[in-house]
């Protein structure tokens, strides 16, 4: 394996002891060799899905499916499969090399200063990301005030600014520790329930009047994308499935669960490189749980936007999303059933939210750390600046709800972000697998076909949606 420029190094003992990102010969453990052990190890996959199963499919799914009806369902299938590979290649390099994806980012030159051209981009991107967490609060804030407005009347800006601040505050209150259990408890506990609903909702809906058959579902396959609706096509790429942020994301969650821990540092002995196969299988099986999760919510939200919300010109806009998406249940449940709509509502969007609050302080940590403002090695300074960032950070995302008050807008920029990022996303994996992943890791011909028409596929739209954003592509 070629060397690379930062590999983990020895921590002293009172430091590494309880270090998650250290690599020492003694955590090293055998990977499980039966499919009910390797069930027993998942995790990192289900704290994904429960992040990414919410204001993509919520909001800006649900909305497509509004505004384009069955048209683009073949887009919510392309997205949520094709982006897996990648994400997939990406968490073996971690594995393999203990490594988080924005150190092996910064490999990828060129440099500019300290950090490659990638790691700015996570940046810039990341800064068009707050407008989609202000997104979530607020789609929260607004669906709690909708359930129990507290002061003035239900979406008034008092009773949206004091449900920002309650949200936004228990999250924090929440993740304080920074613990990967309590992420992981948090965030499978909250979009369990909502996904069963929905999906069985999806399913029940031929039995009603907004029912479906294979007319729809055959338009819905036949790769065309409508005028206009390119625009939050683009953003439903970039935020449905699994999204460049979430491929960075995953990587500390599999260092943290302990897979790259478990492999141990690369002595080059058989022993070890046999024990990163079995670790690596774990980690497809995770991953291939959580894109289970994600494809059949994002289906089901796309369908009942389709189904329920085209039909009758109905697209969710402004504070008013929340009522909206609340008809999907009152037209086909009755009136009683808009509070179960609200109760799921708060429970999938604040799961993303509580992804976010876990996730982006240790993003931010690790870039600073690339920078050389802080020093990720030591845990002690690690700990205290993901815990300053967790209460730092949230409320910041809650004041551009404030002033923007357009869920659905907020959620859109970010998704054009997490697009862009995308590509830079895919370079670097190429460039990483070659560098970092040994040939005996990369040498099945199928995993390497589906990462090519994986990085294809993400290029082509890619390109496509901002294009056509910038008004580049021809009127039809």
């Amino acid at each position: 394996m070629s060397k690379t420029t930062s590999q983990p190094t020895a921590l002293p003992p009172s430091t590494a002891l309880h270090d998650p990102y250290a690599l020492r010969a003694e955590d090293i453990r055998e990977a499980p060799t039966t499919f009910p052990g390797r069930l027993r190890h998942l995790g990192p996959g289900f704290v994904l899905s429960a992040a990414v199963v919410g204001s993509g499919e919520l909001i800006v799914t649900t909305s497509l499916g509004a505004r384009a009806g069955f048209a683009l369902l073949w887009l919510v299938i392309v997205s949520t499969a094709v982006k897996v590979w990648v994400q997939l290649e990406l968490a073996r390099w971690t594995v393999l090399n203990g490594r988080t994806a924005l150190e092996g980012y910064r490999d990828v030159g060129p440099r500019i200063g300290p950090v490659s051209w990638i790691n700015w981009l996570w940046i810039g991107m990341d800064f068009a990301k707050m407008f989609q967490r202000g997104g979530i609060i607020g789609g929260t804030a607004a669906a709690c005030s909708i359930l129990w407005p507290i002061t003035g009347e239900a979406l008034s800006f008092p009773s949206l600014a004091v449900w920002t601040v309650l949200v936004t505050g228990s999250a924090v209150l929440l993740l304080r520790t920074g613990r990967y259990g309590v992420v992981e408890w948090l965030c499978v506990a909250c979009v369990v329930v909502f996904t069963l609903a929905t999906v069985g909702l999806a399913l029940g809906l031929p039995l009603t009047q907004f029912g479906y058959g294979g007319d729809e579902l055959s338009q819905g396959l036949s790769f065309e994308i409508p005028a206009g609706t390119a625009g939050i096509a683009l953003a439903m790429f970039g935020i449905t499935g699994v999204g460049a942020d979430e491929m960075t994301t995953y990587t500390y969650w599999c260092i943290e669960k302990g897979y790259a821990r478990w492999t141990g540092p690369d002595d080059g002995t058989e022993a070890r490189a046999k024990r990163a196969e079995g670790w690596l299988k774990v980690m497809r099986l995770d991953v291939a749980a959580g894109w289970l999760v994600c494809t059949l919510c994002t289906l089901s939200f796309y369908v009942i936007g389709a189904a329920v919300l085209h039909p009758q010109n109905l697209v969710p806009e402004g504070n008013d999303m929340i009522t909206t998406l609340s008809r999907i249940y009152t037209d086909t449940m009755g009136p009683w059933a808009e509070y179960l709509f609200l109760a799921g509502a708060i429970a999938v969007l604040y799961s993303t939210l509580i992804g976010s609050t876990a996730s982006v302080p240790r993003l931010w940590t690790n870039t600073l750390g690339l920078l050389g403002v802080v020093d990720w090695r030591d845990v002690r300074v690690r700990r205290r600046t993901i815990r300053i960032l967790t209460c730092c950070l949230p409320p910041v995302w809650g004041a551009f709800f404030l002033y923007v008050q357009s869920p659905v807008l907020m959620v859109q920029i970010g998704g054009i972000g997490g697009g862009v990022f995308l590509l830079a996303v895919v370079v670097a994996v190429w460039r990483m697998r070659a560098t970092g992943v040994p040939r005996r890791f990369r040498s099945n011909s199928w995993r390497t076909a589906a990462l090519a028409l994986s990085s294809a596929a993400i290029v082509f739209l890619g390109v496509y949606g901002v294009l056509d954003t910038l008004g580049l592509v021809p009127a039809e």
